[in-house]
C-alpha cells in the first residue's frame, strides 16, 4: 500500500473525508496525539485498524464526532446531567463512555455494549471528521505498544505503507491522549487520566468523580475486559528499557547517577528523564523524547519520578505503562 500525504488545507481535508467514507485508513492530528481514523460504523473498515496497528481486538477504539447527529448515531439513553457533564467539557480532551447505539459494530467497541466518544477540539480534526460525514474510531497513530505519535514524522515512521493517508499536521499541543471518564458508572470515573484532570471534572459534576482501581494495580488477568483503551496491556513503550526510579528527589538523583555509571561502565547507552515535576513540560516531551531517544539507539532509559502534579499523574500512568512496571522505590 502507498501511503499518500496531505497537507491539512481545504482540498487535503476534503480528498481525507472522500479516504474515509470510501472505507479507507487516514492519520491525522488531534490535541492530544495523532489519531489513526476508519469509519467506526463500517466494521471491515475498523478491522483495518486493527491490522494496520497489529491491536488486540478486545481493546476498544475511541470514537470521535463533530456535531450532534453523530453523537445520537453512536451512543443513546444519556441522562440530563450527562449532557451537563458533556457540554462543559467538549469539545477538547476529553472521552466520555455511554451506553452504545446498535449502529457502532462490534469489533470498533472490542465488543463491549459501551462505547468510547469524543469529540475533538482541534480544528484540522474536526473538519476531517465533518468532510467524512460520518464518526470516526480513531485510536492513535502507531504500531500498537509503541509510544503514541505527537508529530507527523512519527506517525509515518511507523504507518507508512500500511495506511492509506496521513494528514501532514503540526506537533499536537498536549502530547497524550483524552482523559477517559466513564458516565455508565454510578459515580463518574476516570478510566484513562489525561491533561482534563480530576479536580476540573469534579468542578463541572459538583460531586464526587473517583478513579478506576485497575490505575493503580498491573491488570494482568486474561479476564480482564478493558473499557477504555491503555487499560490493559503495555502500552507507550520504546525498544529500550524504561525503569522508574521513586522516593526523594535527592535519592532519586543520587540512584540514577549511580545506575547510569553503572551502566556505561559496562557498556550500556543509558539517558535520563527529568522533568521536575512539571506535568505539563512531561506531558508536550514525554512520547517524542522516548521516540528520539530509540532513534538514537538508547538501551536503558532511567526515568525520576517524585512530587506529581495533577497532569503529571497522568503522564505517570503512562511512564509505569512504558516501564512495564518496573519500579525502583529509594
Amino acid at each position: 500500500m502507498k501511503t499518500q500525504i496531505i497537507l491539512p488545507d481545504e482540498e487535503g481535508i476534503a480528498k481525507a473525508g472522500q479516504i474515509l467514507r470510501d472505507g479507507g485508513l487516514v492519520a491525522f492530528p488531534t490535541e492530544t496525539v495523532y489519531g489513526l481514523g476508519a469509519n467506526a460504523l463500517d466494521p471491515v473498515a475498523t478491522r483495518h485498524i486493527y491490522e494496520a496497528k497489529g491491536r488486540p481486538g478486545d481493546n476498544p477504539m475511541i470514537v470521535h464526532v463533530s456535531n450532534l447527529e453523530m453523537l445520537n448515531g453512536v451512543a443513546r439513553g444519556f441522562t440530563d446531567s450527562q449532557k451537563d457533564i458533556m457540554w462543559k467539557l467538549w469539545p477538547g480532551a476529553i472521552t466520555f463512555v455511554l451506553h452504545k447505539h446498535p449502529a457502532v459494530p462490534d469489533v470498533t467497541t472490542g465488543g463491549l455494549d459501551t462505547v468510547a466518544v469524543r469529540w475533538p477540539e482541534r480544528k484540522e480534526a474536526s473538519a476531517i471528521i465533518e468532510a467524512a460525514g460520518v464518526p470516526i474510531a480513531a485510536p492513535s497513530a502507531n504500531l500498537s505498544g509503541k509510544p503514541s505519535p505527537t508529530t507527523f514524522e512519527d506517525v509515518a515512521e511507523d504507518m507508512d505503507g500500511r495506511i492509506d493517508a496521513i494528514v501532514k499536521g503540526e506537533q499536537t499541543v498536549i502530547g497524550i491522549e483524552s482523559t477517559v471518564l466513564d458516565l455508565t458508572s454510578d459515580v463518574p470515573t476516570i478510566l484513562r487520566p489525561g491533561f482534563i484532570t480530576k479536580s476540573r471534572i469534579e468542578e463541572v459534576v459538583g460531586g464526587e468523580v473517583k478513579y478506576d482501581p485497575s490505575l493503580f494495580q498491573k491488570p494482568d488477568s486474561d479476564d480482564f475486559h478493558p473499557k477504555s483503551p491503555g487499560m490493559k496491556y503495555k502500552h507507550y513503550a520504546p525498544k529500550a528499557d524504561v525503569k522508574i526510579v521513586e522516593g526523594d528527589k535527592a535519592a532519586v538523583h543520587e540512584a540514577i547517577a549511580k545506575l547510569s555509571a553503572e551502566a556505561v561502565a559496562s557498556g550500556i547507552k543509558t539517558a535520563v528523564l527529568d522533568y521536575e515535576g512539571k506535568g505539563d513540560e512531561a506531558a508536550v516531551r514525554y512520547f517524542a523524547n522516548l521516540r528520539q531517544l530509540d532513534r538514537d539507539g538508547v538501551d536503558v532509559i532511567y526515568i525520576a519520578s517524585y512530587d506529581w502534579d495533577e497532569v503529571g499523574f497522568s503522564v505517570m500512568n503512562r511512564m509505569v505503562k512504558s516501564a512495564g512496571y518496573d519500579i525502583l522505590e529509594v
